[in-house]
């Protein structure tokens, strides 16, 4: 319904017919400049986004299998289509384009095109100076230093920076495929040796055991992989890229555009742009040659925080994952943002950090501010993420950091809770476990399902404070009361959160509650109540999906 009231003459991404000829009109189109291919590209991000929403807020009853197959491939395909469009760009601004500049130091020709989604540098070395050692884009400061044998060949370096990534999903793609792969050769195993001996009242059960092990095998797949020696292997269920990806080429440079009176000639490659192999193939004359590493530099975005030193991987095509071996003596300048490192070939390169940086939560805090409003503080180690609700929508109030405000271009924007779940891991700030989080976290110990108040915990009995709050106004901090709720029953205590020592004595007219909100009842007054009762629905369903998101109960 928002597709067809935007009237923005876009393609509905989810019409494969649509979305198909959509994607054959741009790669017919001949226009090549790379002004076109970033306005192009824009469309391209939001058909793609719309796409990635649709698979994470749709419930699964409300999908099928092959619509969900439909869209993930439309997204790989329109990836891939703006990847192309940009290698074209590039190739254009290498042999014909006016928009390069001349370096006045080394007179080689360089250009910086950026806008929100991208930064492409490029830098055609031109003059094949011997002594050239490092280069180092002025406005954006990105930068590079090449070996002896590459300052004098005919090459461009590109850095080509997405603020986007879409490596990482091939990686969970390939996973996926490798999963269902094991699942069916049980299967098939499991089938071969039961085929000569069930008879047709046992197939029942054969099923039934088919079945047990296909769960078996995709619920320890993680536990096989963990088996896994290689320890240049990233676990992106541990690490993650923040910041976007950096594809660090060095290319072939085309043939120059030439002028004929008043005619531009220009040279048509069959195979397009073409990377410049380094190291260089092995053959008789390389075989016992060395080849001096490649330095880089890179300044971080100002769209995203790193807490701790990013670790810096390299995308291995042929496996399908991140890779950490081929980088060597990395440094991180806190102050500047900037990485510094070296590397063995030309990669493409991500800077990760931990996922469960932010967790276990140190404390958090739903804080009502009106009429179907309240604000959602998270305490991490780090920073403090203070989220505002408002009827259907919520949005990033703050993200505190040592007492500043940071990430202010993104706060104050109304969104849903899944738009801000990514908002904020794009961001570095990820306070949304995912389904192996309590493998990495020292947290309460998980229950399956999805009820919000049902954990428990083993070796102490989880308590949390609350007060009655009818007033739009800041909270005193005194009169709160104690509760503990250990996954089964509910109760007050008799201590407050300032009690020198613990004890389960229960508070007066205390009784046993099997969920912590009849537990609230006995205590509220009839006010509280009747603004339990006429909470919208829509408001309460966003709450919902906030501490279903960031699972404050078991991971504080």
């Amino acid at each position: 319904w928002e597709h067809y009231i935007g009237c923005d003459g876009s393609p509905d991404p989810t019409v494969l017919q649509e979305i198909n000829t959509f994607m054959s009109l741009w790669r017919e189109d001949p226009n090549e400049d790379i002004q076109f291919v970033m306005e192009k590209g824009k469309e391209v991000l939001n058909l793609i986004e719309k796409l990635q929403f649709l698979l994470l807020d749709t419930p699964p009853n409300e999908i099928t299998e092959k619509e969900r197959v439909q869209y993930q491939g439309t997204i790989l395909d329109l990836q891939d289509l703006l990847h192309q469009k940009y290698n074209i760009a590039t190739e254009r601004l290498l042999k014909t384009d006016n928009s390069m500049y001349e370096d006045n130091d080394s007179g080689n020709m360089q250009v910086v095109i950026k806008d929100k989604n991208i930064t492409l540098c490029i830098w055609a070395n031109l003059k094949k100076n011997v002594r050239f050692k490092n280069y180092v884009f002025p406005e954006i400061r990105h930068g590079f230093g090449l070996p002896k044998s590459l300052a004098v060949s005919s090459i461009a370096v590109r850095i080509f920076h997405t603020h986007y990534d879409h490596v990482s999903p091939l990686w969970l793609q390939a996973s996926s495929v490798k999963e269902i792969t094991d699942v069916n050769e049980k299967r098939e195993e499991v089938t071969e040796k039961k085929s000569g001996i069930i008879d047709v009242s046992s197939q029942g059960i054969c099923l039934v055991v088919i079945c047990s092990l296909a769960k078996l095998v995709i619920l320890n797949t993680s536990e096989e992989e963990e088996e896994v020696t290689d320890e240049n292997l990233v676990d992106l269920w541990q690490f993650v890229p923040v910041g976007g990806v950096y594809y660090v080429d060095a290319l072939q440079l085309p043939p120059p555009a030439r002028e004929v009176r008043s005619w531009r000639m220009v040279e048509v490659l069959e195979g397009g742009l073409e990377v410049y192999p380094y190291p260089p193939p092995e053959s008789e004359d390389t075989e016992d040659a060395t080849h001096p590493p490649i330095e880089i530099t890179l300044r971080l975005p100002d769209d995203a925080l790193y807490f701790e030193d990013p670790v810096i991987a390299r995308w291995d095509p042929a496996g399908q994952q991140w890779r950490t071996d081929g980088i060597s003596n990395p440094t991180y300048e806190k102050e500047e943002r900037k990485v510094h490192f070296e590397m063995d070939a030309f990669y493409t390169i991500a800077l990760l950090q931990d996922v469960h940086l932010h967790m276990p939560y140190q404390g958090w805090e739903l804080r009502p501010t009106g009429t179907d409003e309240l604000l959602l503080i998270v305490t991490t180690a780090f920073a403090e993420v203070q989220i505002q609700v408002k009827e259907h929508q919520c949005m990033l109030a703050a993200v505190v950091v040592e007492e500043e405000k940071v990430l202010s271009p993104v706060t104050g924007k109304w969104m849903s809770p899944v738009h801000l779940t990514v908002l904020l891991k794009k961001a570095g700030i990820n306070i949304f476990p995912g389904e192996y989080s309590h493998k990495y976290v020292d947290v309460n110990k998980k229950v399956s399902g999805r009820r919000l108040f049902s954990f428990s915990a083993p070796a102490s009995l989880p308590s949390l404070q609350g007060k009655e709050h009818l007033k739009a106004e800041t909270v005193e901090d005194e009169n709160w009361s104690l509760y503990m709720f250990n996954g089964q029953r509910a109760q007050r205590l008799k201590i407050t959160e300032a009690s020198e020592a613990f004890s389960e004595e229960l508070h007066d007219h205390s009784e046993f509650h099997s969920t912590l909100y009849h537990m609230l009842k006995d205590f509220a007054s009839n006010e509280a109540i009747d603004k339990v009762k006429t909470a919208g629905f829509l408001f309460i369903d966003t709450v919902y999906q906030l501490l279903l998101a960031t699972r404050v109960l078991t991971y504080s």
